[in-house]
């Protein structure tokens, strides 16, 4: 095979392993957040939680969708579309690692605790349950 065959086929099967990477990673990112949506409100749109602090399938508060800094309203955090990107912003906000890494456990207890939940002993438990969720998967 010449050189410019071998590399056509290697760009090839790179291209291929980027598409089938980009496919389970977008996988993975949407189990997570199908599991906080299980956990947080079981999927529900309408939820409202914490005596009225937490609206939407993600239970965020007020707080939460300030420091995202996304624009928009604050009832908007009733769309799961909307509420993701504040949660992806917040994540890259406080835990930017974290979510470049796909750090599960991490954005997990952050997004229960605040912009150090990934250090409280208390979110543990939140995350065992949206783990278990994932795993069930």
């Amino acid at each position: 095979m010449d050189n410019v065959r071998f590399y056509a086929v290697m760009i090839a099967g790179f291209g291929l392993w980027l598409l089938i990477a980009h496919a389970c990673h977008a996988d993975e990112v949407d189990d997570f957040f199908y599991a906080i949506a299980q956990v947080e409100s079981n999927h529900n749109d309408d939820a409202v939680g914490d005596g009225g602090a937490s609206i939407g399938r993600y239970q965020i508060q007020r707080p939460y969708w300030i420091d995202s800094r996304v624009p928009g309203k604050y009832e908007q955090v009733r769309d799961p579309a909307y509420a993701r990107r504040v949660m992806v912003a917040y994540w890259k906000r406080y835990v930017p690692e974290a979510w470049a890494n796909r750090d599960w456990q991490t954005l997990a207890r952050v997004h229960n605790g605040g912009p150090r939940g990934h250090r409280k002993r208390a979110t543990l438990v939140y995350w065992e349950k949206v783990k278990a969720v994932m795993d069930a998967r």
